[in-house]
Formats: structure tokens, sequence, C-alpha cells
């Protein structure tokens, strides 16, 4: 009697055993595929690339990124207005169109940061290559002015900038050239202009034709 006891308690450890490892393999399995969901949250909404409203840079980088992505509603959100104005609808397309005469498959972005500031408005720079489909990188350099509302960061649309901000600007582009990141980007575009010979009447033909 004493024998069978204790076989029959050898064999509900072991049943015990066989329990407690299924159960730790469900829990591992239940934990592995909550972070396997949060990853893919994760990377979900960073393929979003949605406007950062912040800083000025932030909604300058944007915009480009939306530009060369062709995302012509993300471009819009770059403004504050509900309603853009023609004028802008037409800055939009045109940059889109002109980033798809390039063929560009990505844009890698270089620096971006304030050229001059006030109370009004920042006056930022962008300095970025476009990728091209054979690898290359093209040098651009682009200028917006921006301005502070309800808490957030917008672009100025065309119809806002009135010729006291314009001659502005002006004067503190002429400023910007003497930079070395200015004097950086135009070495940098005359020796893509060197290893691609035509290359810019070939991406004019293209937007004019």
């Amino acid at each position: 009697m004493t024998t069978t006891k204790k076989k029959r308690r050898k064999k509900s450890v072991k049943k015990l055993k066989y329990s407690n490892k299924k159960l730790n393999f469900v829990h591992i399995a239940t934990l592995a595929g909550i972070i396997l969901i949060l990853l893919v949250i994760v990377l979900a909404a960073r393929g979003c690339g949605k406007i950062s409203h912040r800083t000025p840079e932030g909604v300058v980088e944007g915009y480009i990124k939306a530009a060369a992505a062709g995302k012509n509603k993300k471009m819009q959100s770059c403004y504050s207005a509900d309603k853009l104005s023609d004028e802008a609808k037409t800055e939009i397309s045109s940059t889109i169109k002109y980033f798809q005469a390039h063929g560009v498959k990505d844009v890698n972005i270089d620096s971006c940061g304030s050229i001059s500031e006030n109370k009004n408005y920042s006056y930022v720079y962008i300095r970025y290559n476009l990728v091209l489909e054979n690898e290359q990188e093209y040098p651009c350099i682009s200028t917006y002015l921006v301005k502070f509302q309800d808490k957030k960061y917008y672009l100025y649309a065309p119809s806002e900038i009135s010729d006291k901000i314009s001659q502005q600007a002006a004067k503190d582009y002429q400023k910007f050239m003497t930079t070395k990141t200015y004097t950086d980007y135009t070495k940098a575009y005359e020796v893509f202009l060197k290893k691609n010979p035509g290359y810019e009447d070939k991406i004019a033909g293209k937007l004019n034709g």
C-alpha cells in the first residue's frame, strides 16, 4: 500500500510540472505577441510621417519630406488656413512636380535652422539632398517663413507675406549666402553638375514639357 501511494504522488508531481511548463509557454507566447503588436504600432506611427508643429524647423522638415513623398494633403497641413489660397495650392503642386521631375526616391536632410527671427516670424533655411533613382544625391537649399499661431508653428502662405517682410527676408538671405552652410551647398551643387553635365536642362525639359 505504501509503495502504491508513493507512485501516485510521483505521477501527480509530474503532471503539475508539465502544467507549469505549459502555463509558462502560454505566458511567454502572449508576452511575445503583445511586444510584436507594440512594435507594429510604433513602426506604423513612424511611417505615418506626421507633421511636427512644435518648432519652426519641424514644420519645414515635414513639408520637404511630404513633398518628396508627393503627399499633397500633408503639405497643406503645414499651413494654418483651413482653406488654402490658389497661390498656396500652386506652390504645393509645383514643389511636388519639381521633385517628381528629379525622380526622387527619398530625401536626406543635412541641416535646418533659423536665418533670422523676430516677434512676427522665423525665417528658416533647410539644406537637403534629393536621393535620385541612380542613388546619386542632388543638393538643394530652400527657405521658408514660419509663424507661431495657436501654440503651433505654420508656414506663411504666399498671400500672407507683405512687401516689408519680403524685403527684410531678401536682406537676411544675402547675409545667409556668406555662411559656411550656404557655401558648402554651392560646392556640393557644383560637384554634382560636373558629374552630371546637362542635368539641369533635362529637368527643365521635364517641367516645361
